[in-house]
């Protein structure tokens, strides 16, 4: 990438490399903020083709099928390599075309592919296959020297995940529960949710420590909120009293100096 942005002047450069580095950054934290970066590098150079790769990569992102299909196939255009066949492929399932991601997967440019490559194709095409309700040529397609092998390579969690899934999806649920073990058992990176399909399967259910610690703390809130209101009521209750108590004494007071006054007026007259 740094190669090709070297045909630009260095300004230039280094502005598209900055919007393609906070592309990458956050392409799985926030997609569509990637997104928008990709388009001011697109704007700034589309005659790159890691550029255009990377728009390609950033609108796949965000779903939108048609656009990254696009930009995909101008980046092929420009160099010639075949190692966006796949991601191409599972944009047509996107557009909901899947018959067209299967006959992708037959072209001779999957020969071409890398061994990462061929497993990834191998995945759009099962996933096609699932596209069109045929789930047990979706186990078929899935079922390779790749998946038999006991050697754990990148693609390996990825792959077993989709066979269990897949078997899962056919009713196969002994199968799968094996599959999605065997899938955790590769899974270094917590690439897939393995572990959490296992425990549905197996009828756990897990419970979240800070989020009961937040109801308790949220339930004590309320109780000593209540408290407080229960306090202040009693204040105010025993100041009501209070005050009507300091006025019976002022009208006892007064009684008893107009009773005064009147035994007074008694002795006066």
């Amino acid at each position: 990438m740094r190669q090709e942005l070297m045909s630009l002047p260095k300004t230039l450069a280094e502005d598209v490399a900055r919007n393609l580095v906070m592309v990458a950054r956050l392409i799985d934290e926030d997609p569509e903020q990637a997104y928008a970066y990709s388009r001011i590098a697109l704007r700034l150079a589309s005659r790159v083709a890691a550029v255009r790769e990377a728009a390609g990569f950033a609108a796949y992102a965000t779903q939108k099928y048609a656009e990254a299909l696009a930009e995909f196939r101008a980046a092929r255009r420009m160099t010639g390599s075949v190692e966006l066949w796949p991601v191409m492929a599972d944009c047509e399932r996107g557009l909901g075309r899947p018959e067209r991601a299967l006959a992708m997967a037959g072209e001779p440019e999957v020969q071409k592919l890398d061994k990462a490559g061929q497993v990834e194709m191998r995945l759009v095409a099962a996933g096609a296959r699932r596209d069109m309700d045929q789930l047990d040529a979706a186990i078929v397609t899935l079922q390779s020297p790749e998946l038999a092998s006991n050697s754990v390579q990148p693609w390996t969690a990825r792959l077993r995940y989709a066979y269990a899934d897949a078997l899962l999806a056919a009713g196969r649920e002994d199968e799968a529960r094996e599959w999605f073990a065997k899938a955790l058992e590769s899974d270094k990176d917590g690439t897939t949710d393995a572990s959490d399909r296992l425990a549905e399967l197996d009828g756990v259910e897990f419970v979240d420590a800070f989020e009961e610690g937040e109801e308790r703390e949220d339930d004590a809130e309320e109780s000593g909120s209540g408290n407080d209101e229960k306090a202040a009521g009693a204040a105010e209750g025993v100041a009501d009293d209070a005050d009507a108590g300091d006025a019976g004494d002022a009208d006892v007071v007064e009684d008893a100096d107009g009773g005064d006054g009147e035994r007074r007026g008694g002795a006066e007259r």
